[in-house]
């Protein structure tokens, strides 16, 4: 089988990372979090006492450093120019560091640009909201996953309960409302269906179901 770059989009509570991660595992592919990249350019600017509203000099940390993940997607190691920081990126500060300097544009574009770098060789998956359109328009694969906002608002908010949080689905439904209308009518890269992506339903699929049929569909493109 080639090794293809398969990019999954879709609102959030459609499942998308559960299905990439499981995909990736099974085709022994890389899955890439562009999250932990983020928060490695915001570690970085930590360490380094960079302010993060100093735009040309962020920038300049994510275009110089070397950000590298390995391993499978429910041990995923990041590393920092040579140094393993998977931990050290799920402290407190590096969570709102990557917050604060995923907001810049001209940081999005170096990370976009690692993004692919990492992506190369083909043999990844990656999910988001602009990943078929925005980060990997030639991707061999893409897939758009959704489902009703009642369907996702419960299984976001099972997922919220297992955490710890004490919501109920209405609450979570009102969110996922919001983050929809952001996500959908923001100027910057939108969250749409690119033109030649499979758009998955999932609503009434069960979450094997929903891997097995993005597998089947990777197994026509390869």
């Amino acid at each position: 089988m080639d090794r293809l770059i398969i990019a999954i989009d879709g609102p959030s509570g459609s499942g998308k990372s559960t299905v990439g991660k499981a995909v990736a595992q099974r085709l022994g592919y890389l899955y890439i979090d562009s999250g932990a990249v983020y928060r490695a350019v915001g570690l970085k600017a930590l360490e380094t006492n960079t302010p993060l509203d100093d735009i040309a000099a962020v920038t300049s940390l994510a275009l110089k450093s070397k950000i590298k993940l390995e391993g499978d997607p429910d041990h995923l190691k990041v590393f920092l120019d040579g140094r393993d920081i998977s931990d050290q990126i799920r402290l407190p500060g590096a969570s709102h560091a990557s917050s604060v300097v995923a907001t810049i544009a001209e940081v999005r574009e170096a990370v976009v640009e690692k993004l692919r770098e990492m992506a190369q060789a083909g043999g990844v998956v990656m999910d988001g909201r602009d990943i078929g359109t925005k980060v990997f328009p030639d991707a061999q694969l893409k897939l758009f996953l959704d489902a009703s906002l009642d369907v996702r608002a419960r299984r976001r908010c099972d997922e919220e309960r297992e955490r710890g949080r004490d919501v109920t689905v209405a609450q979570i439904r009102a969110e996922l409302e919001k983050r929809d209308r952001r996500d959908r009518e923001r100027t910057a890269t939108p969250l749409v269906r690119a033109f030649d992506a499979v758009f998955i339903d999932t609503s009434d699929l069960p979450l094997e179901g929903v891997i097995e049929r993005a597998l089947e569909i990777a197994r026509t493109r390869s």
